[in-house]
């Protein structure tokens, strides 16, 4: 299993988790590749690249650097600054992708192609979960809000990938604790202590598509904390846009369906033989729009559950 970790120049909380990343045993000394600096690890299958390009514009880096670096990327982690409006600090993680984005296959705002999703890590969950429970025992939980976040943003990378960021502002993005506690969970999550890595796919398991909810996602957040739930791309309620369809009929085309779809099928490539569900977030949809999103995944055989029905067969 080879994972590559993305880091950036031109981000300086990317560079701040690089270097708490690197101050762990078992780098070996960096070398300079085409396309930037590369750390491998002596012990475990997982190399680092830093380059100079914002990483949200890097696509395609994933195999790029199997060309140049001859070595096999199976997923990635990209380190990376958070900004928020509110100026929160936070620990966060999220897939990326932009399945709303209009029109399709032009470039994101943030980077990617509008309509498309690379496939989310299998990680998600269990790194989240890792991050919690070592931020929680330092005692960052009373300074940083330990969260996820909906799917957003580029690259567009073939491979699953998965965010791992410190915000809001500049104090966070070069607080080393905080750096300290995301380096410890990724160690921990691939094993580079010499432990069994975490998060990896065997083809069997169930598998949460969280829809629906604010950015932060509070409801699908507490599924995959209260469970050891397997989870795939997350739609925020703004990700589903119903509205269009009736306001800009030019985009009836591009409408929730198509973001419902193009999240379903790069969670199910994430996750070959897995038991994808929905999971909705129900107070942030009118009663049709339930239904409707209700319906459309009944059309694709995949089922609704209940957060209480998730948690409580995983208790």
């Amino acid at each position: 299993m080879g994972t590559l970790i993305l880091a950036s120049n031109a981000d300086e909380a990317s560079l701040n988790l690089l270097s708490a990343i690197i101050d762990l045993d078992g780098w070996e000394e960096p070398s300079d590749l085409v396309h930037g600096r590369v750390w491998a690890h002596s012990k475990c299958e997982v190399q680092i690249l830093l380059i100079d390009e914002i990483h949200i514009l890097a696509d395609g880096i994933d195999t790029k650097h199997e060309k140049a670096a001859n070595f096999q990327v199976d997923d990635v982690f990209v380190l990376s600054r958070h900004v928020s409006s509110s100026k929160t600090p936070a620990l966060t993680l999220h897939p990326i992708g932009v399945p709303d984005g209009f029109p399709p296959g032009e470039r994101g705002v943030a980077g990617g192609i509008n309509g498309e999703a690379p496939p989310p890590s299998p990680r998600f969950g269990p790194l989240f979960r890792i991050m919690r429970e070592l931020a929680t025992e330092r005692g960052l939980g009373e300074k940083y809000d330990l969260t996820i976040e909906a799917t957003h943003h580029g690259p567009l990378l073939s491979k699953p990938t998965i965010y791992v960021e410190i915000g809001s502002e500049e104090e966070q993005w070069i607080d080393r604790e905080a750096a300290d506690v995301w380096a410890a969970a990724i160690s921990v999550c691939l094993g580079l202590g010499g432990g069994q890595q975490i998060g990896l796919w065997d083809g069997d398991g169930d598998v949460m598509l969280g829809l629906g909810g604010g950015h932060y996602a509070p409801r699908h957040k507490s599924v995959i904390l209260e469970s050891e739930i397997w989870v795939g791309h997350i739609l925020a309620g703004y990700a589903l846009k119903f509205e269009e369809e009736e306001e800009n009929p030019e985009k009836s085309t591009f409408s929730w369906k198509n973001s419902l779809k193009i999240a379903l099928k790069s969670t199910i490539k994430a996750f070959p033989g897995g038991r994808v569900f929905a999971h909705l977030d129900r107070k942030s949809f009118k009663g049709w729009q339930r239904n409707a999103i209700i319906e459309e995944l009944e059309s694709h055989g995949i089922t609704v559950r209940r957060g209480r029905e998730i948690t409580g067969e995983c208790q």
